[in-house]
C-alpha cells in the first residue's frame, strides 16, 4: 500500500496572533510533528496563500478577502504564509503544496502527482476540521483514496463545528473514510 501523509494549512497564519488564530493548533501540534517527523518523506504539507489582493480571486472570493483584507498579502507579512517552523525544518524530504482555496484537489496538480506515485491511501491532519480538511477529506473520497483522519491531530476555531465534523464524516462515510487516533496509525494499524 502507497501512502501519504497531507497536513492541511499549519501555518504560522494560523499559530500565531492574527485574525485567523486557531488556538488548537498548538494542541495537535506535537502528534502532527511525531508523525511528520517519522515520515517526512511520505508527508506533503499544503499551504492557503491568500492572494495579493482581494480583485485577483474570482466571485465571492473577493468579498471574503473584502472581510479579511488585513490577511492578503499586501498586508499579512509574507512568511506568515509558512508552515509552523517544528514543521518547516522537515522539507525537504517533505514538500509543500501551495493551494488559493479551501481544496488542494480544484486544479488537479496534487491528484497528478500522487497518481503518478500510485499512493492509494491518504493520513490526514492539520487544520481547520470544518474548512480546509473538510475539503481535502471531501475531495480524497470523491477521487477514491481510501482516507484516514488522525482526529487527535487536526483542529479547529470553533469545538461545535469541530465535533459534528467528524461526527458527520465517521458516520456518513465509514465506508470510504476512517478515525483513527495517531499513535494507532503509528503503531501499524493504517498500513494494513
Amino acid at each position: 500500500m502507497e501512502w501519504r501523509h497531507i497536513c492541511v494549512d499549519m501555518q504560522r497564519m494560523f499559530a500565531e496572533d492574527t485574525p485567523w488564530h486557531v488556538p488548537w493548533m498548538q494542541t495537535v501540534l506535537p502528534q502532527v510533528t511525531e508523525l511528520s517527523q517519522r515520515h517526512a518523506m511520505h508527508t506533503i504539507f499544503t499551504r492557503f496563500v491568500p492572494p495579493e489582493n482581494p480583485d485577483l480571486m474570482p466571485g465571492t472570493w473577493r468579498a471574503y478577502y473584502g472581510k479579511w483584507w488585513m490577511m492578503t498579502g499586501e498586508h499579512l507579512p509574507q512568511e506568515m504564509v509558512d508552515v509552523v517552523p517544528a514543521l518547516k525544518k522537515l522539507i525537504p524530504p517533505a514538500r509543500c503544496f501551495d493551494k488559493r482555496v479551501y481544496s488542494p484537489w480544484l486544479d488537479g496538480r496534487l491528484h497528478n502527482v500522487l497518481s503518478g506515485e500510485h499512493v492509494s491511501t491518504l493520513v490526514i491532519s492539520g487544520g481547520e476540521t470544518d474548512v480546509c480538511v473538510l475539503a481535502t477529506v471531501m475531495g480524497a473520497i470523491d477521487l477514491g483514496y481510501r482516507t484516514i483522519i488522525l482526529k487527535d491531530a487536526v483542529c479547529s476555531g470553533a469545538d461545535e463545528t469541530h465535533d459534528a465534523s467528524l461526527e458527520l464524516l465517521g458516520n456518513r462515510f465509514s465506508v470510504q473514510l476512517e478515525l483513527m487516533e495517531t499513535e494507532e496509525f503509528l503503531s501499524g494499524a493504517g498500513w494494513q
